[in-house]
């Protein structure tokens, strides 16, 4: 469910998670997967073959106009509703800039986007299966069914996103201070998602499970505490 807070904006929850008002109902859930998933069709996969710049950016109106066409029962949308979408995303899958949207990462289509290079972790995960593993260490990681590799920021989250493929997926760990000085160029997406157009099979190895998952329950604490 989807509500607005007079005093603290768009939230997620029955009540506002600041004052604890109840706010004026925006969307069901039904809705706001709805909407997510035409959003994700759009501006990831070119669905509608709506205007897009080469950063991925729609104009929010086209995206509206798209969807009550298609949906006589959504002929209340505005683009206040896009915008809750973005600012409560839990992932930060979207970027509003003036009028315009765009999906930060998952993309389909190829674009060129400008994404921070700054503060990069040292080490970044990407989650494998036992089959595709062997493969990928000896050729070096490449975009399958995206338009670039998708690296995730702990160990914690490649076992959640590997987990969608496979039970038990295989995490690899990647150098990135190796891809970097190889030219290789490493961006923030999201949260927790970095981009990348390839790894090189020498910036790669199985990350020890033991090792990781310490650390990821010792950043969770800092966090806790700040």
């Amino acid at each position: 469910m989807m509500r607005e807070c007079e005093d603290h904006g768009y939230y997620r929850e029955e009540y506002c998670p600041i004052c604890g008002e109840e706010g004026k109902f925006l969307m069901s859930d039904y809705e706001v997967e709805r909407i997510g998933r035409t959003m994700a069709g759009i501006l990831r996969h070119g669905k509608f073959d709506l205007e897009m710049d080469e950063q991925g950016f729609v104009d929010m109106r086209d995206i509206v106009a798209v969807m009550k066409a298609h949906n006589p029962k959504m002929k209340w949308l505005r683009t206040h509703h896009i915008e809750a979408m973005v600012e409560t995303d839990p992932k930060g899958r979207y970027q509003i800039s003036g009028a315009d949207v765009r999906a930060t990462y998952g993309h389909t289509i190829e674009l060129s986007l400008r994404l921070p290079v700054d503060d990069i972790p040292e080490i970044l995960f990407y989650p494998t299966t036992e089959e595709e593993c062997g493969i990928i260490l000896e050729d070096g990681l490449f975009p399958s069914d995206r338009a670039m590799v998708h690296l995730s920021r702990t160990y914690k989250d490649a076992v959640k996103a590997g987990s969608v493929r496979t039970d038990d997926p295989v995490i690899l760990a990647i150098n990135t201070v190796g891809c970097i000085d190889a030219g290789i160029e490493i961006g923030k997406a999201a949260k927790t998602i970095y981009l990348c157009d390839q790894v090189p099979s020498e910036f790669l190895r199985v990350a020890d499970a033991a090792e990781w998952e310490e650390e990821d329950g010792e950043e969770e604490d800092l966090e806790e505490e700040d």
